[in-house]
């Protein structure tokens, strides 16, 4: 009799302890698979925006290039700073440029827009400075130094200053807020009437200071790792 009960308990009980197991792994396999897909959605343009933002803020001087190729490059200071924040979440920087010994006398200033690219067009971020002009932004591809790269499109855009019709523009961001810059201008013919030949200017941060107790108020929100962009190259069309 005691046998008998004992037979069904235990059939019941290895049915039970199949069950159990096979909900175990499939909730295993179900959580792997969110995670994985929350890791792969984890960044998105808006991510991507908002690390070309915090990249492109703060003191920056090319004074290494100045002492290194005092012929080609001047010792330039510009200072870029988060002004305010669209109703569609783009951030607008306030740009400076000037002469190291004079930055109270900045020989150009200007407004960026910063917000990642439509999804039609193939880039990750766009960068709108005045006269509507447009840098488009794209992830460096693996290997190379810098983590976003761009440019203005094809024929620039209107440039009269010391004789030229238009101008472009190259833009790299790369670790730790360093940015290269080549602006150039030319004339009808082709010429190219100012800006630097020999290559980018490169700006290179500047040691901290209180810069960023001066405009932490201002921030758009917490800095996003440039590292942990870097190591993500799946964009996310948020």
């Amino acid at each position: 009799m005691g046998s008998g009960e004992d037979n069904p308990g235990g059939t019941s009980g290895g049915v039970g302890g199949i069950v159990r197991g096979a909900v175990l792994k499939a909730l295993v396999v179900f959580g792997g698979v969110l995670l994985i897909r929350r890791l792969r959605r984890s960044t998105t343009r808006w991510d991507h925006a908002r690390a070309v933002a915090d990249a492109l803020s703060g003191e920056k001087f090319s004074r290494e290039q100045a002492r290194k190729d005092p012929g080609n490059y001047f010792n330039l200071r510009i200072l870029t700073c988060p002004a305010t924040e669209m109703v569609d979440g783009s951030g607008v920087l306030y740009f400076e440029q000037a002469f190291w010994r004079a930055p109270e006398k900045p020989f150009r200033q200007r407004f960026y827009m910063v917000k990642p690219c439509p999804k039609e067009m193939k880039c990750d971020v766009e960068d709108i400075a005045e006269h509507l002009t447009t840098i488009q932004l794209s992830r460096c591809e693996r290997g190379k130094r810098c983590l976003y790269e761009g440019s203005t499109p094809p024929g620039g855009f209107p440039n009269s200053w010391s004789g030229a019709a238009y101008c472009t523009s190259d833009l790299s961001i790369h670790k730790n807020g360093e940015i290269h810059i080549w602006d150039k201008g030319f004339d009808d013919d082709g010429n190219q009437v100012w800006g630097t030949k020999a290559g980018p200017y490169e700006f290179k941060p500047a040691p901290k200071s209180n810069y960023d107790d001066m405009f932490s108020p201002l921030n758009f929100s917490a800095p996003l790792s440039l590292e942990k962009i870097e190591n993500s190259y799946a964009i996310d069309d948020q």
